[in-house]
């Protein structure tokens, strides 16, 4: 009798023409650090209910092996499931079949389906929260100073046409040239260029590969300039980004074309670490020659003592001379938890204490810097964005480039 039954299920399972449709909807690409969401639609097209055991062959990134559902479709029913993925670092992804395991109500015999296309698809600096930080800058509010007149420095003049002298033009845009031709005096005519240039340093140096909730310190600041790039250019201001560590990489001028959200975003894509101490000498001699007018530069790196900051001080300070430095660096947030336990034995004070030097040590560093007029970001990593964001806002409302 069992033996009848079991071919009888077997039959069921495998009818001609019958059986389980998959179709899985992947994104074109992935947002790292974010829910990614993916849904499967189900059919079953039998004639009786079935039993299902979904396997997604995860990319080997994730780590998951058992990722199943367990699934109940009654006949001719559909049904869509959908799960979120985060990642965790950027590079191409390669998702596999979808396994399906069916049963009928018998549950004597298991029909394994094989579906869905292998794809790959690219991980990408965390562009779903752009809107996010988009729309937080847009709501910040300004400040109103009335009538008063604020002072701008470090602002430039665009030149827009010549025209004649009038009473209180400033006598030093006269334009001999034209004067001479037209025998009466002209001058020059200038706006003020409302389009800066902004650019953000990235450090690959090994100091970035510090890990918090997942994301490395280097992933943290690639999806800042993502963020703040979109701002940049929402703003009005140029836009621009470059790497290094041994020598300066992935350099992307300072622009406001439409297509400079693309090439920062292909750029961040390929941003990797090789482990080295960054060079700051290089930094400074590059940007030196290549960055002529006066832009922010907003350099996420990190430094945790005093010593490491005064080893690259002297080149933080040749950039300041001619360009509004803005140096973003991290709190250890791990250090933050040791120090607000209560100590209960000899190694938990002393590890309290150890924890309170290196604190301390990052305080030394913001007036370090604040010494010599150079900006600075102290945030856990997490906030990275947001701060930032909201420092190159402050600087711009100030007019300090």
């Amino acid at each position: 009798m069992l033996i009848i039954l079991t071919c009888i299920d077997v039959v069921l399972l495998y009818q001609p023409k019958k059986g389980i449709r998959i179709d899985r909807n992947l994104p074109e690409r992935l947002s790292n650090g974010d829910e990614n969401k993916i849904s499967i639609a189900i059919k079953n097209d039998y004639a009786f209910v079935a039993h299902l055991s979904l396997i997604e062959e995860l990319p080997y990134q994730f780590q998951k092996r058992d990722f199943i559902f367990n699934q109940e479709l009654q006949k001719k029913e559909q049904k869509t499931i959908y799960y979120n993925l985060t990642p965790k670092e950027r590079g191409v992804y390669l998702f596999g079949h979808i396994n399906v395991y069916a049963n009928s109500a018998l549950k004597l015999a298991t029909r394994k389906y094989v579906l869905g296309e292998e794809k790959e698809l690219k991980c990408y600096p965390s562009f779903l929260r752009l809107r996010e930080f988009d729309i937080k800058s847009f709501n910040n509010a300004s400040s109103s100073y009335g009538s008063k007149k604020v002072r701008r420095i470090g602002n430039s003049l665009e030149f827009e046409q010549i025209k004649e002298y009038v009473s209180g033009d400033d006598i030093r845009t006269v334009n001999w040239k034209a004067t001479a031709k037209r025998n009466h005096f002209m001058v020059n005519q200038y706006v003020e260029e409302k389009s800066q240039s902004v650019y953000a340093i990235i450090d690959k140096g090994r100091a970035m590969q510090m890990q918090f909730k997942g994301l490395s310190l280097l992933d943290y600041a690639v999806n800042a300039t993502l963020a703040i790039s979109n701002v940049i250019l929402r703003k009005q201001d140029k836009a621009g980004m470059l790497s290094f560590s041994t020598k300066l990489e992935d350099w992307v001028v300072a622009e406001r074309r439409n297509s400079q959200m693309s090439l920062i975003s292909e750029a961040l894509h390929n941003i990797k670490t090789n482990f080295s101490e960054p060079d700051f000498s290089t930094l400074y001699s590059v940007v030196k020659r290549k960055i002529t007018h006066r832009s922010l530069l907003i350099l996420f790196t990190n430094f945790e003592t005093i010593d490491g900051l005064n080893r690259q001080l002297p080149y933080l300070r040749a950039l300041a001379k001619n360009h509004l430095v803005l140096v973003v660096f991290f709190k250890n947030t791990e250090l933050d938890a040791m120090i607000g336990n209560k100590a209960a034995t000899i190694q938990e004070v002393y590890d309290s204490v150890i924890a309170e030097k290196f604190m301390y040590e990052k305080k030394r560093i913001v007036n370090e810097l604040k010494k010599y007029g150079i900006q600075s970001v102290l945030t856990k990593p997490e906030d990275l964005t947001g701060n930032s964001i909201n420092r190159y806002l402050e600087l711009k409302s100030r007019g300090l480039f």
